[in-house]
């Protein structure tokens, strides 16, 4: 690709995911973004065809940024009870490097009322499960090892996938309940040993 069209596209991007972020989508113009990224209106929609579609491509950004630190974690050399004390470490490094992107995949915008935005979202919903559907492999594997009880797999995976995004969701508040990052890694570490400890056979 050419290199200037590249820093155009990553201007671009970089531009929303901030403002995104900060306002959300449907509060954002095209206009906006392109000030922030300090690039001609029309660029937005010669490389990603309206807002919807520079929308699209951050989220397959912020997918792919947190499929790279899942992937650290689902690793063949772990057990599964390990697998998921380090999918809890992983899932903290993905907020702590692209906090934008963790907040637009655990608490995404409403969709709004068009079809583009209606798709995006169910895209979005159906990525998230697939990543959530690693750690029910990992449970599913722990329980056929005969080291976690018999639990529905589905079920436990949504708590602490949920816990988990709580939790880390304090590193943001503006107020004395705010966390800093060690104390986030050590609740994070306390959710997943109220849920470990619980399925553990005994």
């Amino acid at each position: 690709m050419d290199p200037r069209k590249q820093r155009t596209i990553e201007a671009l991007l970089h531009a929303a995911e901030q403002i995104f972020a900060a306002r959300g989508v449907d509060d954002t113009t095209v206009e906006e973004i392109a000030t922030k990224a300090g690039v001609a209106v029309g660029s937005i929609y010669n490389h990603f065809g309206s807002k919807a579609g520079l929308l699209a491509a951050v989220v397959e950004r912020a997918l792919g940024a947190d499929r790279d630190h899942m992937d650290r974690a689902y690793t063949a050399d772990r057990t599964p009870v390990e697998q998921l004390y380090a999918a809890a470490d992983e899932y903290l490094e993905f907020y702590l490097e692209h906090p934008e992107y963790f907040r637009m995949l655990a608490f995404p915008s409403a969709p709004g009322q068009y079809a583009a935005g209606q798709d995006l979202a169910a895209r979005l919903a159906r990525s998230v499960e697939a990543q959530n559907q690693r750690m029910v492999d990992a449970l599913r594997a722990g329980i056929a090892a005969g080291v976690l009880r018999e639990v529905d797999a589905g079920q436990v995976a949504t708590v602490l996938w949920a816990s988990w995004n709580g939790v880390i969701s304090l590193g943001w508040r503006q107020d004395g309940l705010r966390r800093t990052e060690s104390e986030l890694r050590t609740l994070l570490r306390t959710a997943t040993d109220v849920v470990a400890n619980g399925l553990l056979v005994r």
